[in-house]
């Protein structure tokens, strides 16, 4: 008889919560692991269970296995134009020293970063900015981490002009090459011709840059249909990715990247390291402290991580984001400056225990896998 009262009463009870218009239909519902599983390696994306994201997205990809890449229409793809796009991209010729190669801020043995804190350039002069890895570059659409270039073939250009890197101009880098009578056999493969010229120079390197892909992870071949390739941790990781830590509202599609632009609360405002981000390129007050959305994929071999370089763990970024990352507010007398930067809406605190956060971790850590150590190639004289 107590316990029909008991079911009466929580009969009685659930009765006045919905007349109360109390009740929240929105209760994200259970899943067993086994249910997770089986889910997220059906095969299916549109099975898995719905992700938490915020209303104000732009251009949201669900994650998943790397796409063939493709090649611009007026850069299309050759083995010649690869080679000699790889020539170039470790030849430090092209750098005012000539000591300084693209493969100095960017070497397969270190993720295709260089480890650093941030780079050192001409003159062993440190940069301001963490080198970012150039795997799965040629998925991007907007690149380096303010975006001021706008294809691969436009990037190449920024680290010969700027005196923290090769300190040089592209038409003296590319007077330099001309200057090398072995190139000329390899421009006329590439091109069908021996001119040399900056163009040829840029279309080389982005095409090499575009065939520096990620190899297939265990997460890729779980969600494909292997349900073995992830354990119960990282499938637990996984889903918490996709909803309570919300880290798909910003690492999305198969780069996890959303290609966007965020203010991560680690702008340094007014004091020392301070960078203003996209600001700088745009001048629009919206974009103080926002940089570009880094990849996932392969990050236990792209430490240190964010901009500045300022975490080498990727714990303790993890820490840092379940806090709900700095979210400063303005000292006395910078109320009403329009440069206050503003963290961004996406960022809030998440209350993952440590249990969560190790799933959360193993999750990630699963997007990796052993980097492709590239052989050097034989520079031409």
């Amino acid at each position: 008889m107590k316990n029909s009262f008991k079911i009466l009463g929580f009969g009685f009870g659930v009765f006045a919560l919905l007349a109360a218009g109390k009740f929240d239909f929105n209760i994200e519902p259970y899943y067993s692991i086994s249910d997770l599983k089986k889910l997220y390696s059906s095969g299916d994306p549109t099975t898995w269970p719905k992700a938490t994201l915020d209303s104000t997205l732009v251009n949201f990809r669900e994650i998943g296995v790397l796409p063939e890449m493709t090649f611009p229409e007026d850069n299309p793809y050759s083995d010649e134009k690869k080679e000699l796009g790889k020539q170039l991209f470790f030849d430090p010729r092209l750098s005012e020293s000539g000591q300084i190669a693209c493969a100095s801020c960017h070497d397969s043995q270190l993720g295709w970063s260089d480890g650093k804190r941030v780079s050192h350039g001409f003159g062993r002069t440190p940069g301001t900015r963490n080198s970012k890895t150039i795997l799965n570059v040629g998925y991007g659409e907007v690149f380096m981490w303010d975006g001021r270039a706008l294809s691969l073939e436009d990037q190449v250009r920024f680290p010969m002009l700027d005196e923290k890197e090769m300190n040089t101009h592209p038409d003296v880098a590319t007077k330099n090459i001309k200057k090398i009578k072995g190139y000329k056999e390899a421009f006329t493969k590439a091109f069908g011709d021996d001119e040399i010229t900056t163009d040829r120079i840029a279309k080389a390197i982005a095409t090499y840059e575009r065939t520096i892909v990620s190899r297939k992870s265990r997460f890729d071949k779980f969600i494909e249909g292997d349900s073995t390739k992830l354990t119960n941790l990282e499938v637990e990781g996984l889903h918490l990715f996709r909803t309570k830590a919300r880290c798909i509202n910003c690492h999305n599609g198969p780069t996890f990247s959303d290609n966007q632009f965020h203010n991560a609360g680690l702008t340094y405002f007014q004091r020392k390291h301070e960078d203003l981000g996209r600001y700088h390129i745009t001048k629009d007050l919206a974009d103080i402290g926002k940089f570009k959305t880094p990849t996932l994929r392969d990050l236990e071999s792209t430490a240190p991580y964010m901009h500045n370089g300022f975490f080498p763990h990727i714990r303790g970024l993890l820490n840092l984001y379940n806090a709900g990352m700095p979210n400063l507010k303005p000292k006395p007398g910078q109320e009403d400056d329009p440069m206050f930067p503003v963290t961004s809406e996406h960022l809030k605190p998440l209350e993952l225990n440590e249990h969560e956060l190790d799933a959360l971790e193993a999750f990630i850590k699963s997007l990796s896998t052993t980097v492709i150590r590239e052989t050097e190639p034989k520079l031409p004289k």
